[in-house]
């Protein structure tokens, strides 16, 4: 019971202080998204490299990542993209003789999503719905994968990467995206129900593959938890690695509907 206190006072707090930043305006997301990747990035760094994270390496992950925020932040998201392409570069020739694969992923699984987060909130007038829209998938998703694994249990997900997921926590994760769809449904005038619910319960099962991925990497390094930041969840990474995924594949899903207007294509299909 402890446990689980402690792991629902974290959660509501992360949720309450990602929200208000979220509302708060763009400037305000872009620093959040910039505190979270700074420390994505030195949780990476303790995984992959055993080091306590804090290395030169990290410091040019670090300004790697300040470098993308900072561009996409005033709408420069092909600048930074090439600031993650030449960070990558830099991490590579630092590692040639190590781990170099694990370090140069570090930058491109930091730096993406988190220019597409923000290029998602700055896409008036409907970013801050789009991005709402898909933390209340992600979260929804993690709380019932959570609750249904433990209450109902079974057959196991995948039990050499992450032993302790289930097929019912992931039918539990769906169906809470699907009611996330349907709540989005009830509040956004003229948009599709079939379209929302079949964009919510994608995006709900590729957070619960990228909180598979994230566990497969532990797991590959023999690292628990990337860092125990987070009382009952480990560290941002380990809470991250929905949003990670999900958010990467809706702002991917909105500019290939509308290029000119991702957030609204992600919420009408068009």
């Amino acid at each position: 019971m402890d446990e689980l206190r402690r792991r629902s006072i974290s959660a509501v707090a992360l949720v309450l202080g990602a929200l208000g930043m979220l509302f708060a305006g763009r400037e305000a997301f872009a620093v959040l998204v910039l505190v979270v990747g700074l420390v994505m990035s030195w949780e990476w760094g303790r995984i992959v490299r055993s080091r306590d994270g804090m290395d030169l390496t990290f410091c040019v992950h670090a300004l790697t990542i300040v470098l993308i925020v900072s561009a996409a932040a005033i709408g420069q998201y092909w600048i930074a993209v090439g600031f993650m392409l030449a960070g990558a570069l830099a991490l590579f020739a630092m590692n040639v003789n190590e781990e170099t694969g694990a370090s140069v992923l570090g930058a491109i699984y930091v730096g993406v999503p988190a220019t597409a987060l923000i290029l998602l909130r700055n896409s008036d007038p409907y970013g801050l719905m789009a991005v709402l829209f898909v933390f209340s998938v992600v979260w929804a998703g993690d709380t019932a994968a959570f609750l249904g694994g433990r209450s109902i249990g079974g057959a196991k997900l995948y039990p050499s990467i992450s032993p302790n997921k289930t097929w019912a926590g992931l039918l539990s994760a769906l169906l809470a995206a699907l009611v996330v769809g349907w709540v989005f449904w009830l509040f956004l005038e003229t948009a599709q129900l079939g379209y929302l619910l079949l964009c919510a319960g994608g995006l709900g099962i590729v957070a619960q593959l990228g909180d598979l991925a994230e566990s497969a990497l532990k797991r590959l390094f023999r690292v628990k938890d990337a860092s125990g930041l987070i009382p009952g969840h480990g560290g941002f990474m380990d809470r991250m690695d929905g949003i990670v995924a999900a958010g990467s594949v809706a702002v991917a899903l909105g500019l290939m509907i509308n290029s000119a207007s991702p957030a609204r294509a992600l919420l009408y299909g068009m």
